[in-house]
This record gives structure tokens, C-alpha cells and sequence, in this order.
């Protein structure tokens, strides 16, 4: 049985989160689409050409099998096509505050490992960057996922997630 995954949702909703725990329970590849988007170098990220973010988009859509998370919208329209399963990671402004809040503590005790250096610029980003999923980027996914049907799964709570996870 094939298996693909597309997982989206705002900064703190528990995007990795939960791709990394259906990942490790499915035997699936992961990805983030943050990683298409980024180069990871330890002087600093770089920001791939999009030529080459497609590609690296594309090579893993075109797998057999997946889950892909992320937060970015119309270049990604070929997983959201391609995925038996699309979860919208809908969870309360207040929550994904708390958990931008956790997350930049435990990353700066160095008892969580991130992609990108905990710097106060970025939580402070963060903020902004929830603001506008929830202004912008939320209303264009409600419209986009129209089409998907009963292939999308809207997760409100801690118990939704539990509950598909279970279901899988």
C-alpha cells in the first residue's frame, strides 16, 4: 500500500511533530518543505534558487510513499494532488503561541535541535509569521482544500490528532 501524507498547518500547530511520529510509525520518508526552500549551512541558511527548490519538491512527490510538512502554499499544489491524505493542522492561535514560547526556551537550554539558530529575531518572527498564516495563508488553504473532499482532515485539537493518528 502507497502512503502519502501532506501535513500543513502554522508555526507551532505541530507539523513536525506529527509528521516525524507518522513517519517513524508507517516507515515513511519525511520531508519538510522548509528544506526545499532553505539551505542549511552552519554559517547560515541560504536560500535555494527556485529552479532547484522544485526539483528537490518534486523528487520526493514522486515517491512512493511519504510525508511531506510545511506551511507554503501554490508551488506545493503537486503533493496536496498527489497525497491519499491531506491533515490541516488547524490549531488555536493561543496554543501555537504557547508552543513558539516552549519551543525558543528548550531550543536556547539546548534540549530541542531546530533547523535554524534560536535568535530573539526569529521567535519575534514567528509571531508575525502566525499572524499572517491566520490572516493570509489560513483563508487561501480553506479555499484550496475545496476540491480534496474526504481527503483532508481538519484537526482542531490535541484529541483530533490523536484520533486520526489512530486511524491510520
Amino acid at each position: 500500500m502507497t502512503m502519502k501524507i501532506y501535513i500543513v498547518g502554522s508555526v507551532g500547530s505541530g507539523k513536525t511533530t506529527l509528521a516525524r511520529k507518522v513517519a517513524a510509525q508507517l516507515h515513511l520518508p519525511h520531508f519538510e518543505t522548509d528544506n526545499f526552500v532553505w539551505n542549511h549551512q552552519p554559517t547560515g541558511d541560504i536560500r535555494n534558487e527556485i529552479d532547484v527548490r522544485n526539483q528537490l519538491f518534486i523528487n520526493a512527490v514522486k515517491q512512493e510513499k511519504w510525508v511531506i510538512e510545511g506551511v507554503h502554499i501554490d508551488w506545493t499544489d503537486e503533493a496536496l494532488l498527489a497525497a491519499d491524505q491531506i491533515v490541516f493542522l488547524d490549531i488555536p492561535v493561543n496554543k501555537r503561541t504557547w508552543r513558539i514560547i516552549r519551543r525558543y526556551i528548550r531550543q536556547l537550554l539546548k534540549i530541542e535541535k531546530g533547523n535554524y539558530k534560536p535568535t530573539f529575531t526569529i521567535f519575534r518572527k514567528m509571531f508575525q509569521w502566525n499572524t499572517y498564516f491566520e490572516e493570509q495563508m489560513k483563508p487561501a488553504f480553506m479555499q484550496k482544500f475545496e476540491v480534496y473532499g474526504s481527503k483532508v482532515h481538519y484537526l482542531h485539537t490535541n484529541e483530533d490528532v490523536e484520533d486520526w493518528f489512530r486511524e491510520l
